[in-house]
């Protein structure tokens, strides 16, 4: 399964790239291989997953600040 982006007519590498990018950001497929670099024992898998939800818990809730 690849991610393709294929140029359009008069359309600019750099525009193609960006097109790239935030398609393989919205997809996670480069946090998923960042994630995936090294191995990641289950315990140490399940202390992040926890920390983070602590840590979305936790969060302040406040209306907009004027």
């Amino acid at each position: 399964m690849s991610t393709e982006v294929k140029l359009k007519k008069g359309e600019s590498v750099d525009r193609a790239m960006r097109r790239l990018k935030k398609k393989l950001d919205k997809e996670g497929t480069l946090r998923e291989l960042r994630n995936r670099s090294h191995y990641e024992k289950p315990s140490e898998k399940k202390r992040r997953k926890q920390a983070r939800a602590r840590s979305r818990t936790f969060r302040p809730i406040t209306g907009p600040s004027y």
